[in-house]
């Protein structure tokens, strides 16, 4: 162990871990703090109960804050990609410090695999190592092949500013880039698609083909409608919200100390009741913030051919089509992270969103109603109200800066009536990438059509809101049968409960008995073989469901204190190297036939 290692209490609870299996355990810390560190033991994901029927392996391990996955080939040969993001989160540890090495974890690579695990492939489109490379500061979160397991063009997306303030030097630096994963002597070559996407608070992410169209989510450039002190520093230099249709400014404006500003503008400026313009400030018309977003792929120029395809959302991160004869039909199912406790229009208790998106008739986007609505309800419900805390611009008390509430409108009166969302998820749950499970995944708790959900689990801006945390975990969305009124049903198919205290429900959902042992939150922080921070969800050729773990992050502690940083300069997310995990989910039971229960 380092010298200057530190070590919390859930670090003590750890090393006991670390003692116990010295085989499978190993100290990471962050190599520009290395105070920030956590015990690594995935072993196979034995403190992660599963719905009846399911088992979880580790298919690849140690890797560097993976976002993304792709598979090409059938169930008997296939190869795995995967997309390592660099830096992606505010802090000082999380730097590359412009070291553009093949080994630097803080620059963005692609991994590839063969279907037993073993990497035969990268680190490709490296900074500094590939020509025509990812960009530098990241993160490169979306991959996609144009014909899924069949290959073709595989798009990316990518930026050189991280997201809430991370290292990075430019606005408008996200990208939808194309990928050859076996060009240039074998490191890949990564080309722009369509370059100067707005990049703010939350870059471009998942990216998706179908129908000769590449479509992407184009994350909100602030936390809530308004720039502040929490995108980039005391200056607050990222840029503004880019509506996708002319909107109308509310009178209101947002403090962040001694001066004022209005929403979809630059910090600082003033401008009541304005109308603003589509597109404002974009590099081409057709790019806007908080929106999906679609170009065709077999044209010339397809960064003249982006429209908005449906928005009006905080952080759209995840986006799937249904399967065919779905019952949501032919539309975009769409996961919506919700607003933080942080920067000039901070919020509480807001939820996240499963949404579904399609254009509408005439061809303009559909409008799901932020800044102003949160779900089902306005913004100015007192459930919103801020409660003050380190990350905000006002209200924290020890600052002596009075709280501002409600949350007041950014705009006038909304654009078109907002589309509702499907249904709405926990606090701070950050619910992120989806996929529908294929009928060979079919039973038990799973049924027909059903979409699984992976949930990252809170970053600590905000007290524990409620017990057990939730987070951490793959959810699952079961869907009422074609034919029916449309209904969901929210259940958590994995999450970490400490072996010993594992069960199950009567219909087969997993279940912990115990609140200490599933109240927790990231694995390795708390002495846990399980599951960290998953980005996202992607069933492969052989039907196995494979989770994309982040790794772990070090946050403000406040739901979880485990999860808490060292030192406090070090805030407010520390992202700890070679913890990511490929996480391989597989039915242990014979999966449905198509007839049945379908009466």
């Amino acid at each position: 162990m380092n010298a200057r290692t530190k070590w919390n209490g859930a670090a003590w609870i750890a090393a006991l871990l670390l003692a116990a299996n010295p085989a499978s355990a190993s100290i990471e810390a962050n190599p520009n703090c290395p105070d920030e560190n956590v015990v690594f033991n995935p072993s196979n994901g034995e403190d992660v109960v599963l719905a009846k029927g399911y088992k979880i392996e580790v298919f690849a391990k140690g890797l560097n804050f993976p976002t993304g996955i792709s598979f090409r080939g059938n169930k008997n040969d296939f190869k795995v990609l995967v997309v390592e993001s660099g830096t992606g989160l505010p802090s000082r540890c999380n730097n590359n410090n412009k070291n553009f090495t093949a080994d630097n974890p803080f620059t963005p690579d692609l991994l590839v695999f063969d279907k037993n695990g073993r990497q035969i492939g990268g680190p490709r489109g490296k900074p500094g190592v590939s020509r025509n490379a990812f960009q530098p500061d990241g993160p490169a979160i979306g991959l996609a092949f144009e014909r899924v397991f069949g290959g073709g063009t595989l798009f990316a997306t990518d930026s050189n500013q991280g997201v809430r303030g991370a290292p990075g030097d430019a606005n408008d630096t996200s990208r939808v880039v194309t990928v050859d994963p076996d060009a240039d002597g074998g490191r890949g070559a990564v080309r722009t698609f369509i370059g100067g996407l707005p990049t703010g608070d939350h870059p471009t992410e998942q990216v998706l083909v179908k129908d000769g169209f590449v479509y992407w989510s184009q994350g909100s450039a602030t936390n809530s409608g308004v720039v502040g002190h929490d995108n980039g520093g005391t200056a607050g230099p990222n840029e503004h919200e880019i509506a996708c249709q002319q909107i109308t400014l509310s009178d209101n404006v947002f403090a962040s100390g001694d001066h004022l500003t209005s929403g979809y503008s630059v910090h600082g400026r003033v401008r009541r009741g304005a109308i603003v313009p589509p597109f404002e400030d974009a590099k081409q018309a057709g790019m806007c913030t908080g929106a999906i977003l679609r170009a065709p792929i077999n044209v010339a120029h397809p960064e003249t051919h982006v429209e908005p395809f449906s928005w009006g959302y905080r952080n759209p991160f995840g986006i799937r089509f249904p399967p065919r004869n779905h019952l949501l039909g032919d539309g975009l199912f769409v996961t919506e992270n919700g607003e933080d406790e942080r920067g000039a229009r901070p919020t509480n208790n807001a939820p996240d969103r499963l949404q579904f998106a399609r254009q509408n008739a005439d061809g303009s986007p559909d409008y799901h109603g932020w800044p102003d609505r949160f779900g089902f309800l306005d913004s100015t419900q007192a459930i919103f109200d801020p409660q003050g805390g380190p990350a905000d611009d006002l209200g924290d008390a020890a600052r002596g800066n009075p709280l501002t509430t409600p949350v007041r409108h950014v705009l006038a009166f909304p654009p078109q009536t907002p589309k509702a969302p499907l249904a709405i998820e926990p606090t701070d749950v950050a619910v992120v990438g989806p996929d529908f499970a294929p009928d060979s995944f079919v039973h038990g708790a799973v049924q027909r059509g059903a979409a699984l959900v992976a949930r990252e689990g809170d970053f600590g801006f905000s007290t524990r809101n409620g017990t057990p945390i939730v987070g951490h975990d793959i959810e699952l969305v079961n869907f009422s049968k074609k034919g029916q009124s449309l209904r969901l049903e929210l259940s958590r198919f994995a999450f970490n409960c400490r072996a010993g205290f594992q069960d199950h429900l009567p219909d087969g959902n997993a279940a912990c008995k115990s609140d200490l042992d599933q109240n927790t939150g990231q694995a390795f922080a708390n002495g846990l073989r399980g599951i960290n921070r998953p980005l996202t969800v992607m069933f492969g050729p052989d039907g196995a469901l494979y989770l994309v773990d982040y790794g772990a992050v070090r946050d403000f502690g406040r739901s979880d204190p485990g999860q808490r940083f060292a030192v406090p300069a070090d805030a407010p997310l520390v992202q700890i190297p070679h913890t990511g995990v490929i996480w391989k989910i597989s039915s242990t039971e014979r999966a449905r036939a198509p007839d049945e229960d379908d009466d």
